[in-house]
């Protein structure tokens, strides 16, 4: 039944979507799909509001700048070119250093060989002349290497920032492919390798694992009756409510267009629905108001279904049970939380 409520949900957004490439008489290409799929399920907040500002001022949208927004929101290509350009720059410093590094090396090795051929001129005790002319070659040959000492401190110090810098836009690439843009929990992506790691962890240590899904009720009726960027202010207030909820060691993640995930690892059945319901009253208590008008929408509530781990799960299974749970929350009115151990009870009131 679960499946059932995802399969018309993302039904809804594919008609939306389709509705959207009519509307603006876009070719149906699988592209233009994916950007007004995208656009109607609401993932990419950037995205939503680059194509909201030109619906706003010429009402459509054409090929070209479908094609515009499509590259910088969407394209693939995108954030492997700009990993692909902190790789290479970092490779860049690397060779500077080298490079430098040779020079010393080579520096080096000539000044221990005016050294050497020093060494044995004094030892055949030479004419106070000759001599002059010694102390003169060790000294150029240890002002040359000192210059060459110079710039290869310089190159490390630029390159020790430089590279501090990349370092540092590795890290928000990171950031970006694991957080969700709208609500900055962390994205699907993050949550499918989170739980994997979570459910080998519980395997291996027989330890204690709980996973919470959290979907807000009629959330589509708000879309549309209020637009897209009401709906975004309903995900950004739930995912508010979700942060300040969890502790260090859980992690809260976007799951779908509405839905969100909370993996909790040492943390009981028992636990994980008290969780839950903290979450559930805090959502309940927060009025929505439209930013533009003030005008009050009415309050926002959520159902939550929630799961735990037992031997032999995988995330797979760990999965549908609290989205089974989530359905029998939706089923039993809403605005409730539902655990796997309410599903057996369930089903025999059913039978």
């Amino acid at each position: 039944m679960a499946h059932r409520e995802e399969f018309l949900r993302t039904i809804g957004y594919g008609e939306a979507a389709v509705a959207q490439l009519r509307r603006n008489e876009n070719a149906a290409y699988p592209r233009n799909y994916e950007l007004w799929y995208n656009y109607c399920a609401g993932f990419n907040h950037a995205l939503n509001r680059a194509v909201n500002d030109i619906l706003r001022s010429k009402g459509r949208i054409d090929k070209a700048e479908l094609l515009a927004i499509y590259n910088q929101f969407i394209s693939p290509s995108r954030l492997s070119d700009r990993i692909e350009d902190v790789g290479g720059r970092i490779s860049g410093e690397i060779e500077g250093v080298m490079t430098v590094m040779n020079k010393t090396i080579a520096a080096s090795t000539n000044y221990a060989g005016t050294l050497s051929e020093a060494s044995t001129e004094l030892s055949a005790e030479p004419d106070p002349s000759r001599l002059r002319g010694i102390v003169g070659d060790l000294l150029v040959a240890t002002r040359a290497t000192e210059k060459v000492n110079r710039e290869l401190e310089g190159q490390l110090a630029d390159s020790q920032r430089q590279i501090s810098e990349l370092k540092e836009s590795l890290e928000s690439l990171r950031f970006e492919t694991l957080t969700d843009e709208l609500t900055t929990l962390a994205n699907r992506k993050h949550f499918d390798q989170s739980l994997e790691r979570a459910v080998a962890n519980a395997v291996e240590t027989d330890g204690i694992l709980s996973l919470l899904i959290t979907d807000i009720d009629n959330f589509k009726s708000f879309n549309d009756s209020f637009g897209h960027q009401t709906g975004d202010q309903v995900l950004r207030l739930v995912a508010l409510s979700v942060k300040q909820a969890i502790k260090g060691h859980h992690l809260a993640c976007r799951y779908g267009g509405e839905e969100f995930a909370i993996i909790l690892p040492k943390t009981s059945l028992s636990r994980a629905e008290a969780l839950a319901e903290r979450i559930r009253e805090s959502v309940k208590e927060k009025e929505l108001k439209k930013r533009s008008t003030g005008e009050t929408l009415g309050f926002v509530t959520v159902s939550v279904g929630v799961a735990t781990y037992h031997a032999g799960d995988t995330a797979i299974s760990l999965i549908e049970r609290a989205d089974t749970a989530l359905y029998l929350a939706k089923r039993a009115g809403r605005n409730r939380v539902c655990t796997e151990a309410m599903l057996a009870t369930s089903a025999g009131e059913e039978a």
